[in-house]
Order: structure tokens, then C-alpha cells, then sequence
């Protein structure tokens, strides 16, 4: 009959050849004395061995004993690395997909880094970028095929899900560079005279802004809406219309056409900040792979490197 050893009665055979006293072994290992003789008789009934003899120095250890010692110490170790600490990560020699769940403005902010980064770090690795709704990103950090969301999810605040703040983003508004209001930054008269462009994209950061008009029943005179970010600036650049966007996009369209300027928001206004975070599924917290993946982006984008504050124009 196939004989099998408990690796817990290894762990308290060992402990025992060190302290030579089942009451040491038992405060040591935070068991009950009548508990360590136990496991000690079943290992002696497995091995037809005493193991440990009681003496006036102690337990002394048999011959068999002396033998064990040192497999048993090589199997718990490598029980302890390969198993219990996992697989280690190698990023230099890794060929996997690394995905994102990011929204349109989140790739703007975070692809450029995270690209240039991983072809230094990891060369025969590749990223790929989603933008699932609600319960899909949820489904997808829980079983790995995402492996971060990155960005403004609130929806992912509860639960089974870790997150880690990154920086914090807040809104300015875009007008065309010629357009009648000067200066940098608008009253709220000449905010609310304006006639506006409200974007309704699948990122969430514009509910936060359109909540906090409707909570200060602040009516805008809205021309258009429109889910996306990137036909602003022609729109913009073109028109009388003023857009209330986070200072990513705004930088953005300002670069991308001369004709685009910004301008802070009125200061009469409290719009709310966009905290930008990571997030991840509780499975994967202890995932060697995951780990890496975290402080990689914990690495790269922190309030202090955040290459998308908005500098003049813009800043509130």
C-alpha cells in the first residue's frame, strides 16, 4: 500500500529536531502539546521509527532521523518557492498580451508611456486596449482577460476589486484661438452666454461633469452633443462654441489646431476633480505577473510625472 506523508508532520519533525522539546515546537508553532505528540506518532507510525527519543538532554533524534533531515528541509523549501510564492514573472523573456481597459481619453493619457516602457522591458510583449461596458470589464478583470482597468471607474469602487490612485485630472474649457472672449479664464456670465458642445462619450468623467451642473441647476445653452472627443477640434476651431472637457483633451485639441485655445472655468465654479486610478481584480492581487504589471504603472504615472497637467491657459 502507496504510503503518504502529511508535509505538516515534516514541518513539526523538523521543528522538533531543532528544539529537541514538543513544548517549544508547540509555542513555536502555535499548536497544543497533546496536538505536536499526535502528529509525531502518526509520522512514527508512517516510518516505523521511533524518530525521537526522549533523554535527560531532550528529544534526541534517531539514526532515521538524522537521514530525514535534510530531504525534509529541500521539500518544504521548494513547496514554499514553487507553490506558495508562485510563479515568478519574467519581463524581458515574456511573449504575452497585456490588456487594457481604457477609454478614448484614458489611451490618449497612458498608451503613449506604457508602450515606450514595455518595448524597452518587455520586447516580445504586446498590448491591447479595451472598452468594454460595466459588466463586461467586470467579468473580464474577474477571469484575467483584462488584466488593469486604468482610468475613472467608479463602478469598480466595490466588490472583489483593488484599486491605487494614480493623479487627478480637472476640466477646462476650448474655444477657438480668435473667438471674441479674450483672456484665460471665463466668468460664469460669459460662460453661461456661450453656446455649448456637450460630449457624451463612453468614458465616465463627463458624468461627473454633466452631475454637477444638474445638482447646481446650472442650465447651459447646449448646441450640440456629440459621443466623441477627437472631431473637437475642427468643431471648435470653427464656431462660437465653447466645450467643457478634462485639461488631457483640452491640451490636445489645442496642439492639434492653431485656431484652438483654452481657458480655465469660472472660478465661481467647484467642478469636481477626475481621479484617475488603477484597478484590479482581488484574484490577481498576489499574481507575480499582475504585481509587475502594477508597479510598472504606479511607476510611470504619479501626480508629480503627470506630463498632461495643464500649464497656463488652462490651470484652474
Amino acid at each position: 500500500m502507496e504510503k503518504r506523508i502529511d508535509l505538516n508532520l515534516l514541518e513539526i519533525a523538523l521543528a522538533l529536531y531543532e528544539e529537541r522539546s514538543v513544548g517549544k515546537v508547540a509555542v513555536r508553532l502555535g499548536m497544543s502539546q497533546p496536538a505536536v505528540s499526535s502528529a509525531l506518532a502518526r509520522l512514527r507510525a508512517a516510518l516505523g521509527d521511533p524518530l525521537f527519543v526522549r533523554t535527560p538532554r531532550g528529544m534526541d533524534p534517531t539514526p532515521r532521523t538524522e537521514m530525514l533531515v535534510g530531504p525534509a528541509r529541500e521539500v518544504l523549501l521548494r513547496v514554499e518557492r514553487d507553490l506558495l510564492s508562485g510563479t515568478e514573472f519574467i519581463p524581458a523573456t515574456s511573449t504575452a498580451t497585456f490588456t487594457f481597459a481604457l477609454s478614448d481619453v484614458g489611451e490618449m493619457v497612458f498608451l503613449p508611456k506604457i508602450l515606450e516602457r514595455m518595448r524597452h522591458v518587455t520586447p516580445a510583449a504586446s498590448v491591447r486596449s479595451v472598452s468594454p461596458p460595466p459588466n463586461d470589464l467586470r467579468y473580464g478583470l474577474e477571469t484575467g482577460a483584462i488584466d488593469l482597468a486604468v482610468g475613472y471607474f467608479p463602478d469598480l469602487a466595490k466588490g472583489n476589486f483593488y484599486q491605487q490612485r494614480l493623479f487627478t485630472h480637472h476640466f477646462t474649457c476650448l474655444l477657438r484661438a480668435d473667438h471674441p472672449i479674450a483672456g484665460k479664464k471665463l466668468t460664469e456670465e460669459q460662460f453661461l452666454s456661450l453656446q455649448h458642445v456637450s460630449v457624451r462619450a463612453e468614458g465616465r468623467s463627463q458624468e461627473l461633469l454633466e452631475r454637477y451642473f444638474e445638482s447646481k441647476k446650472i442650465r447651459r445653452d447646449i448646441v450640440l452633443f456629440t459621443p466623441h472627443f477627437m472631431s473637437l477640434p475642427m468643431i471648435i476651431a470653427s464656431s462660437d462654441l465653447v466645450a467643457t472637457v478634462p485639461h488631457a483633451i483640452g491640451m490636445y485639441c489645442s496642439k492639434a489646431l492653431t485656431n484652438i485655445k483654452m481657458m480655465a472655468v469660472p472660478s465661481t465654479f467647484d467642478l469636481p476633480r477626475i481621479v484617475l486610478k488603477q484597478h484590479w481584480h482581488r484574484k490577481f492581487h498576489n499574481d507575480s505577473r499582475n504585481q509587475w504589471l502594477r508597479k510598472l504603472m504606479s511607476d510611470l504615472f504619479s501626480q508629480e510625472s503627470d506630463e498632461w497637467k495643464a500649464k497656463g491657459g488652462g490651470e484652474r
